[in-house]
């Protein structure tokens, strides 16, 4: 099955096109925004666009088009963090996982939960991608490359040589290669990435985008009939991809809320559970958590206002803003357990 439509990010889509047609689209792209936003569905419509052969692009009517959206086209490969393989597999054994998974997301239209934490873009990963970019178009005019959630990469100082060569693919890709690269965590990125690429935030789905996302029918099938519409909404704030992790969803609502009682139960608990929630390495994680705080926060707000308790509304609301903060100094490459403590000490303050 083909993979279901990009929905929203018009204005980036648009820019894209602008940028291609008038010869000034970056050889290296970074797309960096909230978890499940559609990131990689982006950047798939953007392969799609490069490998194109109509008038208008995409058309989805080509040879290329087609051949993009069922995950056939030779031209575009898509790579993401996958297991560890055994021992040091060989180019062949690794575009062998890579194709099966590929095959596997496209059986499900593009419906797939986020990597496991274990799950990284490991070196010999980075060998095949120097093998691959090396080698002419098989049927197009360009190659694409997809690296999605490039800050799993995993450092390569055991095999100097492979990270060294990708980094000069980044810096001074062939002329007929697009690198694009997305990352919910940008500031997990090497440096030495970060500073060879062109970076474009995606941001959130609005409320009308999500319903139309909802709509699909196989979404429809995918999440069946438990939950409203309403309550989808609420809780994936404009990341559909949140949507296909019922039980990781269930249990990052359930830290949220364990997040909450902390703060209001005086110093020591809430220091207890600051330090309970990981180190750097665990951001995504803990941003997870952030989100689902602001949701439960807003409806307490809401709750609380149409029961008329202005006070309870107004404390909930600053508590929402000082958890913005903390999702935006996620970013920053700042601790969760700093931030946690930081966050838990306002929302007692607050009220929340």
């Amino acid at each position: 099955m083909p993979l279901l439509p990009l929905i929203g990010h018009t204005a980036l889509c648009d820019r894209f096109a602008a940028q291609f047609a008038a010869g000034r689209l970056p050889a290296s792209i970074l797309l960096h925004g909230p978890e499940g936003v559609g990131k990689q569905r982006l950047a798939l419509w953007i392969g799609q666009m490069l490998l194109c052969t109509g008038e208008s692009k995409p058309c989805g009517e080509c040879q290329g088009c087609r051949y993009a959206l069922e995950g056939q086209h030779p031209d575009l490969r898509w790579i993401f963090p996958r297991p560890k393989l055994s021992n040091d597999p060989g180019p062949e054994d690794v575009k062998e996982d890579l194709d099966q998974t590929v095959a596997d997301r496209l059986k499900a239209q593009g419906l797939y939960k986020r990597p496991g934490g274990s799950e990284g873009i490991y070196v010999y990963v980075g060998r095949l991608l120097v093998q691959q970019a090396a080698l002419s178009p098989a049927i197009a005019r360009r190659k694409v490359f997809i690296i999605g959630d490039a800050e799993r990469m995993v450092p390569q100082a055991s095999s100097p040589e492979a990270a060294n060569a990708f980094l000069k693919l980044l810096e001074e890709p062939p002329a007929n290669t697009t690198f694009i690269l997305t990352s919910s965590e940008p500031a997990s990125l090497l440096p030495t990435i970060r500073s060879r690429v062109v970076a474009f935030r995606v941001p959130r789905l609005s409320d009308a985008e999500m319903r139309r996302f909802l709509a699909q029918p196989a979404v429809r099938e995918r999440l069946g009939a438990g939950g409203s519409d309403e309550e989808r909404l609420r809780m994936c704030d404009g990341a559909p991809g949140r949507l296909l992790a019922h039980d990781e969803q269930a249990a990052v609502f359930a830290r949220a809320r364990a997040f909450i009682e902390a703060a209001q139960g005086g110093r020591d608990r809430w220091l207890r559970a600051a330090f309970g929630q990981g180190g750097k390495g665990a951001r995504g994680a803990f941003s997870d958590v952030l989100d689902a705080v602001s949701v439960l926060l807003h409806e307490r707000s809401r709750t609380a206002a149409a029961a008329g308790h202005d006070q309870a509304a107004l404390a909930a609301a600053r508590a929402m803003r000082a958890v913005e903060e903390a999702k935006a100094a996620t970013q920053q490459n700042v601790s969760p357990q700093l931030l946690s403590a930081r966050l838990m000490r306002e929302l007692s303050h607050l009220g929340a």
